[in-house]
C-alpha cells in the first residue's frame, strides 16, 4: 500500500514541531502557513510547500489543520476553495484546534456530503508535549476513520483517546481547557499564599505531589515561578477563545459552569495588565495585593 501524502495547513507554535514530528517519521508531508516564511524549516526538513489551501487539499490524502481562531479554522475548512471543497476524493480530514463542537458537527456533515471522512482531534500538551511527542490527542470519529489516522498522529502523540462520535473530541478538550486554567489560577494563588507565609516552594512541590491538592499544573506554574519564566508555552491570551467556547458550550447543553465565569473575570484582569501574550503561569504576577476582579 502506498504511503499517503499529508498535508498540514497553520505551522505556528503548535504545528511546527508536529510536522518536524511527521517529518522525522519518514512521512510525505505537504505545508501550507498565511505567513510563508514560517513555513521555511520545514522545507528545508523535506516538506512541500504548498501555494494555498486548495493546492494543498487536492494534493493530499490526510489533511490536518492546527489554527488559532475559530474565524480562521471556519473559513479553511468551508470557505470557498476550501478544504472540503477541494480535498481528493476519499481524503481523510482531522482538525486539531480546539473549536466549537457544532463547527466540528458542520465540517463533518459537509464532508461526508463529498464522500470524505472527518475527525476532530484536539491536543494537549503546548508546544513542549509537541516537540517531545507527547500529546495527548482527544478523537472523535468512527471506529474506522480513527484506525486510519492511528499511524499518522503516533508521530507526536503520547497518548491517543477514541472519544466517540464526531463533536466528542472536542467536548474532551473543552474539559481539558476549563481545567487547566482552573489549576493554573489555583496553583498561581496557593503559591502566592505560600510566599507570603514563608514557605520553602520546593519542598511544598515535593509535599503536594503526595496529597490530594497535587497538579500537573501547579507543578509546571511553580516551575516556572521559581525560574522567573514566563514566556509563553500556553499565551494567556489563547484562552480567551477557549473559556468563550466552553462557556457556550455549558449554555448549549444546559450546565451552570461558575468556574467558567470566575476563570474568565481572571482572564479578563490578567491582559488589562498586559500579561496577555505571557504563560499562564504569569496569572501568578497578579498577586499579591489584588483582589478578585467582579
Amino acid at each position: 500500500m502506498t504511503a499517503p501524502t499529508i498535508g498540514f495547513i497553520g505551522v505556528g507554535r503548535m504545528g511546527a514541531p508536529m510536522c518536524h514530528n511527521l517529518l522525522a517519521k519518514g512521512h510525505a508531508l505537504v505545508v501550507y502557513n498565511r505567513t510563508a516564511t514560517r513555513a521555511a524549516p520545514l522545507v528545508d526538513a523535506g516538506a512541500s510547500l504548498a501555494t494555498s489551501v486548495t493546492d494543498l487539499a487536492s494534493r493530499c490524502d490526510v489533511v490536518l489543520t492546527c489554527l488559532d481562531t475559530v474565524a480562521a479554522t471556519e473559513v479553511t475548512w468551508l470557505g470557498a476553495g476550501g478544504i472540503v471543497d477541494t480535498a481528493r476524493p476519499g481524503a481523510l480530514l482531522v482538525e486539531h484546534g480546539t473549536i466549537p463542537p457544532a463547527l466540528a458537527r458542520r465540517v463533518n456533515q459537509a464532508a461526508r456530503a463529498r464522500g470524505l471522512s472527518y475527525v476532530d482531534a484536539p491536543v494537549s500538551g503546548g508546544p513542549e508535549g509537541a516537540a517531545r511527542a507527547t500529546l495527548a490527542i482527544m478523537v472523535g470519529g468512527t471506529t474506522e476513520d480513527v484506525a486510519r489516522v492511528r499511524p499518522v498522529l503516533e508521530a507526536y502523540a503520547g497518548t491517543i483517546a477514541h472519544m466517540g462520535d464526531v463533536g466528542a473530541g472536542t467536548h474532551a478538550k473543552l474539559v481539558n481547557q476549563l481545567l487547566t486554567f482552573v489549576h493554573a489560577l489555583a496553583a498561581a494563588e496557593g503559591i502566592a499564599l505560600a510566599e507570603r507565609a514563608g514557605l520553602d516552594l520546593e519542598a511544598l512541590g515535593r509535599l503536594l505531589q503526595a496529597s490530594f491538592g497535587h497538579s500537573r499544573m501547579f507543578d509546571r506554574t511553580l516551575a516556572r515561578v521559581r525560574a522567573g519564566d514566563y514566556t509563553a508555552g500556553a499565551a494567556l491570551n489563547l484562552f480567551e477563545k477557549d473559556l468563550e467556547i466552553i462557556a457556550d458550550a455549558g449554555k448549549a447543553l444546559g450546565v451552570e459552569l461558575p468556574l467558567v465565569a470566575v476563570a474568565r473575570g481572571w482572564l479578563q484582569l490578567a491582559r488589562e495588565q498586559g500579561l496577555g501574550e505571557r504563560d499562564v503561569a504569569a496569572l501568578r504576577l497578579l498577586y499579591p495585593g489584588m483582589g478578585a476582579p467582579a
